[in-house]
Parts: structure tokens; C-alpha cells; sequence
């Protein structure tokens, strides 16, 4: 697709999507999805909020520190912290990560390997939030659970694709393709899997879903649904893998779009899916704020690059170079 014409679609298919929504909805479940959250709920959703961005944060200084641009957890939280109210109040959900990779680098000696950290370091989560919606949705009942058989038979597939390209990667190939997909082999072991970093990128992953999950289950019962769990939780699962569609603007859009679909098609209309949504959108907002006063502090008082961190990682370039060397000797 023409990069021109992704961007302009990134940029109008959230607000098209809601567009669609109000039409044909009317601006009631907006409006009641706004007016429903609650004191209790603001602080709930604050609670998990630490919780899981304290658990994004290690699963990025594991990430970080095996590509040898280590980050502070402390320093990982507020940056953390900093790219998910970016990512919450900008178009296209992702530049509050790339201003966290381009910052860390900067501070480190090397934007390109503090972008690959955080780009692997979100990667890690998709999949662990891919495979367990994969299996909630295989295991409860849902709108999708008939055609889970054809999703689980094509990420299979894919999955020996990537396993067979990566054995047969060309070898000694100096082609700018050949060494890019080098250096993707070498930051997966080194950064992902190996021993001392897959354990806790797993947990953490596991845990940052668990708490989304919660999230938006007090976000629906918020919004007047009374549902049951079971019944909710493969409509929560679909409503947060629409969140990483990149087509929203500060995350709505699709994820409302999405949760209208659902709830309709589990016969609870979908203007309780669009309330809940809504919602969830308002509570990850409120609990996403200690990102606005991380954003100021750092305006207030920039950060000067730091030499130490930088001569670490060209200490520990020879080792990743040899992970890199190894795989295809």
C-alpha cells in the first residue's frame, strides 16, 4: 500500500469508525459510557494501571539490558508511564512508543538499538496476548469460537513459515535484507529468549492481559452490563485485540467499532458495547494521567545523553555478534 495512503488511513479510520457508530447508535452510548464511570472504578482502573505498567517496564529493562542498552527499572516505569499517555491521546497508538525507543537511545548512544528494544519489547506482549486470546476464545463461548480451528490451523502455518525461513536464511549474504533479518535472529535470542529474559517477558505479558482484561470487565459492569464473567471475558479478549489495530485516534475507534460487533452478536446490543468501550476508554485515560506529569518533568528538565551506558553496549556488541555468528555457522 502507498505509505501516503496508510497514513491518511490511519489517521481517518478512527474517527470513520466512530462516525459509522454515532450514526447509527446515536450519541447515547457515548454518552452514557462517559457518564457511568464512577469514583470506584476511576481507582480501580488506577490500580491496575500501576500494576501493569510496572510489569510493561521490567518486560522492557529484561528486553533492553539483553541487547545491551540497559534501562532502570525506575527509569522504565516513568518512561512507561510517558508512552502510554502518548500512545492514549495521539493518533495511530504507537508514537508514544517510538518517542520511548528514540529518548532511551538518545540517552544511551544508540537510537537504533534502543528502537529494535522497545519495538521487540511490544512484539513479546502482542504475542502473549495473540496466544492467550487464541485460547479463550477456542474454550468459551463466542462470536468467533466456530472459526478458531481456521485461526489456530493459519497461525500454525505462519509460525512454521517463520521457523523455516529463519533455519534457511541465507548465510554470508551481505544484502541489506540479510542482515536486517541477521539482526532480527540475534535480538530474539539475546533479548527474548534467552534464559534469564523469556521467564519474566512470559509473566509480565501474562499479567499485563490479565490486568486489560480486568480493566474493561469493571468497565462494562460500570456501563450497566450485567452479564455474567464468563460471558464477558471472550468479549473483552476480541475488544482488546481491536486495540491493536492501528487505525484509532488516542485508541478509540476500532476498539468501539469492535465491542458493538461483540456484544451485539452475544445478543447484548451494541450500544452496551459501545457504553463499555467508551468506558474503558475514559478509565485507561484517567489512570494513563502520571504520563502527562512524567511528559513535564522531562520538558521542565531534559536529560543530557550519557556516555557510560553507550560504551557498555559497544562493550557487549562483540557478544551479540557472536549469538549472531553462531546461528549461522
Amino acid at each position: 500500500m502507498n505509505p501516503t495512503v496508510w497514513r491518511w488511513l490511519r489517521l481517518a479510520g478512527g474517527p470513520a469508525i466512530l462516525a459509522v457508530l454515532v450514526w447509527r447508535l446515536g450519541t447515547g452510548p457515548f454518552l452514557d459510557g462517559i457518564g457511568t464511570v464512577d469514583g470506584w472504578s476511576l481507582a480501580a482502573a488506577a490500580g491496575i494501571g500501576l500494576l501493569t505498567t510496572g510489569c510493561c517496564a521490567w518486560r522492557w529493562v529484561l528486553v533492553a539490558d539483553g541487547l545491551g542498552v540497559a534501562v532502570p527499572l525506575r527509569m522504565a516505569v516513568a518512561a512507561y508511564y510517558r508512552s502510554q499517555f502518548l500512545n492514549t491521546t495521539l493518533p495511530g497508538g504507537v508514537l508514544g512508543d517510538v518517542h520511548r525507543g528514540v529518548q532511551h537511545g538518545r540517552r544511551v548512544g544508540d537510537v537504533g538499538r534502543g528502537l529494535r528494544a522497545v519495538g521487540w519489547e511490544r512484539a513479546a506482549g502482542q504475542v502473549v496476548q495473540i496466544a492467550l486470546a487464541v485460547i479463550a476464545l477456542s474454550v468459551l463461548p463466542s462470536p468467533v469460537r466456530s472459526a478458531m480451528p481456521v485461526v489456530l490451523t493459519a497461525l500454525a502455518a505462519g509460525l512454521l513459515a517463520a521457523v523455516l525461513l529463519t533455519v534457511a536464511f541465507p548465510r554470508g549474504r551481505t544484502s541489506r535484507w540479510a542482515r536486517a533479518g541477521r539482526t532480527a535472529v540475534a535480538d530474539i535470542r539475546a533479548g527474548l529468549l534467552a534464559r534469564r529474559a523469556w521467564p519474566g517477558v512470559l509473566l509480565a505479558s501474562a499479567v499485563v492481559v490479565a490486568g486489560h482484561t480486568a480493566t474493561f470487565l469493571i468497565a462494562a459492569r460500570t456501563a450497566g452490563s450485567q452479564e455474567s464473567i464468563v460471558g464477558l471475558l471472550p468479549l473483552a479478549v476480541l475488544v482488546l485485540l481491536a486495540m491493536g489495530v492501528p487505525l484509532n485516534v488516542g485508541g478509540w475507534g476500532p476498539r468501539e467499532g469492535v465491542a458493538a460487533w461483540a456484544f451485539a452478536a452475544a445478543g447484548l446490543g451494541a450500544a452496551q458495547g459501545v457504553s463499555a468501550a467508551v468506558a474503558y476508554g475514559v478509565m485507561v485515560l484517567v489512570a494513563g494521567l502520571p504520563g502527562a506529569a512524567v511528559l513535564v518533568i522531562g520538558w521542565l528538565r531534559p536529560h543530557r545523553p550519557n556516555p557510560e551506558p553507550a560504551a557498555r553496549a559497544a562493550r557487549r556488541a562483540p557478544a551479540i555478534a557472536g549469538a549472531q555468528g553462531a546461528g549461522h555457522g
